[in-house]
């Protein structure tokens, strides 16, 4: 395969599993913008994490809401952190009790009832976002997953699942950036009325 068949090829596959997201996941997307701005109006925290790729997505949509989303939508910074960007944490976590508790801990110190986990995973079988979302939930706080495939062992266990209909890692993480980025549309649009 000549490098331009390559390219067309993977641009025409990113298209269409963007295609399905319309029919199969616009409900849950919706279901997932209204909790994120009800948590936000009522003084709730953003937490987002994710490992490799997705910890780089789940960093920058945080750091969209934290700063902003459009640029010309000047507006109050919005309470989101990504709980894969402390490196001291997670470092002395995964030495001291396993990576798979990294998530776990920060949620168990930081959490509350009014707050929002985030977890993004392609396969849904991320040990350390089950014992996130396991915490989360003794706490009381609500849980979006950004899934791929078939859910994989965090099927079923959200508020809110946006499962992105491929197998292919590269394609689910270019729709959960392209998810993200609506739904911090949805929340600027929302709190301020920004386009």
């Amino acid at each position: 395969m000549d490098h331009k068949s390559l390219i067309q090829t993977q641009i025409e596959d990113s298209i269409a599993v963007k295609q399905q997201l319309l029919p199969s996941l616009l409900p849950s997307i919706e279901s997932a913008g209204k909790l994120l701005v009800e948590s936000l109006k009522g003084n709730g925290l953003l937490y987002f994490c994710g490992n490799g790729g997705s910890s780089c997505d789940a960093s920058h949509i945080a750091a969209e809401l934290v700063v902003r989303y459009k640029s010309g939508n000047e507006r109050k910074a919005i309470p989101a952190l990504a709980l894969n960007s402390d490196q001291a944490v997670l470092t002395a976590c995964s030495n001291d009790y396993g990576y798979e508790y990294v998530f776990q801990r920060q949620v168990q110190a930081f959490g509350k009832p009014s707050d929002v986990f985030v977890g993004l995973t392609t396969s849904g079988n991320s040990q350390n976002i089950i014992l996130a979302v396991e915490e989360a939930r003794k706490i009381g706080m609500k849980v979006v997953l950004f899934l791929g495939g078939d859910g994989g062992k965090l099927k079923g266990k959200a508020d809110v699942e946006i499962i992105v209909p491929s197998k292919i890692t590269a394609r689910i993480q270019e729709c959960h950036i392209l998810i993200g980025h609506i739904l911090c549309s949805i929340i600027e649009k929302e709190l301020f009325g920004l386009d």
